[in-house]
């Protein structure tokens, strides 16, 4: 199929990635849409999926860090880039060179970013932050906040290109503290019109805001899990808005061998057999993000059936019983996360995420670049990046 130095590989579906983001498109049907990609792109390559999300409703692209936008750029994507996390002033250089538009949450790091830009000459795009109930980055919604954004708008070589605010709730049945929100952000909007400030874009929408709050739509929406096909929470209404998964997470069977009744699997004992039974190895491990919370917890799929993950799972391998499993041998396809073909068994990033306590992003996210990933367009593979060679 590929050249593959390990048999783990993780496939991303470009038609579903193209589905989910002209879904989107057509839903908020404004002005600007940011694709967050960070994280290398919830883990299915942000520089390999850029150009689809682009191609398809996306106008802009969001990420955490300086390293997350400057690998974009030196791959050949020139749209605007938001960075939605804190740069220190140390790497200012490289916001200007790079042209990358920060998020500005005070006026001594604008003043500083200022100065810098000014040195080569240049203007730097940046967004206000305001924190309307997150308790995270940002100005709080007061006079003074109001005052000190002036004093930003009126350095040389600053543009304020928009004034964003992040929901902490949306993902929640009930939306009282999402409006709350929002009409703090819409006053505090309105007051910075009335001191003549005209800032082109207005950004509060995530993902979940998209599903269930179309009022807070505004100039701009940042569409994030969704993009990847997973909806933020169980709470969400999913009939808003249909979307389809990306990622399939598989591997091959290396090895098989058969245990005696009574015998230990895994480091530490934590599995003994009741029966004689088939053990196979999968070559897929914490390492890889595969989370060790899965041990002895956890399921995959093979030939059209479940078999359990037996044991603790290792840095670089985990073992399954296969025991009930027929014609079983070693380099079956095994899937990890996602549905086979076979019988449509599922079991993808949310149900893991149920399983351990955590969320299908961590899932997602946490899957090393030790993992290849093989892009699939039209039933194609049209794209395969070994991020280690």
């Amino acid at each position: 199929m590929f050249r593959n130095h390990r048999s783990v590989w993780e496939e991303v579906n470009l038609d579903n990635l193209s589905y989910n983001m002209g879904n989107i498109k057509k839903k908020v049907n404004c002005k600007e849409i940011f694709a967050v990609v960070k994280a290398n792109g919830y883990g299915h390559g942000a520089l390999d999926i850029a150009s689809t999300l682009l191609e398809n409703g996306a106008t802009r692209l969001s990420v955490a860090c300086l390293s997350e936008a400057i690998e974009l750029r030196e791959g050949g994507i020139t749209c605007p880039i938001n960075i939605l996390g804190i740069t220190p002033p140390t790497l200012f250089e490289d916001i200007i060179n790079y042209n990358i538009e920060p998020v500005v949450f005070s006026y001594d790091y604008a003043n500083q970013l200022s100065k810098a830009a000014s040195l080569k000459n240049r203007i730097v795009k940046t967004h206000i932050a305001v924190d309307t109930g997150m308790g995270r980055l940002g100005f709080d919604p007061t006079v003074e906040s109001l005052e000190e954004i002036k004093r930003i708008q009126n350095l040389s070589n600053i543009k304020i290109e928009g004034l964003c605010s992040h929901f902490s709730s949306s993902d929640e049945k009930d939306k009282s503290y999402s409006e709350y929100q929002f009409k703090i952000f819409q006053n505090f909007r309105k007051k910075l019109i009335q001191m003549n400030m005209k800032i082109p874009i207005h950004h509060m929408s995530n993902s979940a805001a998209i599903i269930d709050l179309p009022s807070t739509y505004l100039d701009a929406v940042r569409a994030g899990i969704i993009l990847y096909g997973y909806y933020p929470s169980r709470e969400v209404n999913k009939e808003n808005l249909h979307i389809k998964q990306v990622m399939t997470l598989k591997a091959n069977i290396v090895h098989i061998k058969t245990i005696d009744s009574g015998k230990y699997v895994g480091y530490n004992r934590k599995f003994k057999t009741k029966r004689k039974s088939k053990i196979a190895i999968l070559p897929l491990g914490y390492g890889d993000g595969y989370t060790r919370f899965l041990s002895n917890r956890g399921k995959v799929i093979i030939n059209g059936q479940y078999a359990p993950i037996v044991g603790n799972i290792c840095m670089d391998q985990c073992m399954i019983d296969v025991t009930d499993i027929k014609e079983v041998k070693v380099g079956d396809e095994v899937i990890i996360i996602g549905k086979d073909n076979i019988n449509n068994l599922r079991y993808d990033a949310e149900d893991i995420a149920s399983k351990v306590g955590m969320t299908s992003g961590e899932i997602m996210s946490i899957i090393s670049k030790r993992v290849p990933r093989v892009y699939i367009k039209n039933g194609n593979i049209v794209k395969v990046r070994n991020y280690i060679a």
